[in-house]
């Protein structure tokens, strides 16, 4: 069981089956935190810029309050549709408003060039989706593991 349960997580992936499988086997692993999805990279930045300026809204209400559905850390496929995951990798470790966002990259690719790529664009972790069921079952539970209970984020603004 997470501990850290009110915690969101970004999932960027544009396909409906993957996406039903990290589902499928986060339940699985009791997983509570919220889960928001995106399809593209124009989903994500639009995604967050909400989450900005809802943030800052309610900052302005509440001064003293952390209010926002900030995600805690983003699982990123690269290739999507349209604005792909390396350019999204890219544009949000640029922008001091998400550049602290843990991203970890969860992709199909085992290209070095894609590896190396994104760890100098600022990527936190880098996951290549296996095959078999059994593997992906063990990718998945090791990403919880960390990211979701034992890493310690900074608290972001």
């Amino acid at each position: 069981m997470t501990k850290k349960l009110h915690e969101p997580l970004l999932v960027v992936e544009d396909s409906n089956e993957d996406f039903r499988i990290l589902q499928r086997l986060m339940q699985r692993m009791s997983v509570q935190n919220p889960i928001h999805r995106c399809t593209n990279g124009d989903e994500v930045l639009e995604f967050l810029s909400q989450q900005r300026n809802d943030a800052y809204a309610k900052s302005e209400d509440r001064p003293n309050s952390k209010i926002g559905l900030r995600p805690s850390v983003i699982l990123l496929d690269l290739n999507l549709p349209g604005i792909d995951g390396r350019d999204i990798l890219d544009r949000l470790k640029q922008d001091k408003s998400f550049k602290g966002i843990p991203i970890v990259v969860f992709t199909t690719s085992s290209n070095p060039k894609d590896i190396e790529l994104c760890y100098q664009k600022g990527a936190n972790g880098y996951l290549i989706k296996p095959m078999d069921a059994q593997e992906l079952k063990k990718t998945v539970q090791a990403f919880v593991d960390y990211w979701l209970e034992a890493n310690t984020p900074p608290v972001l603004d």
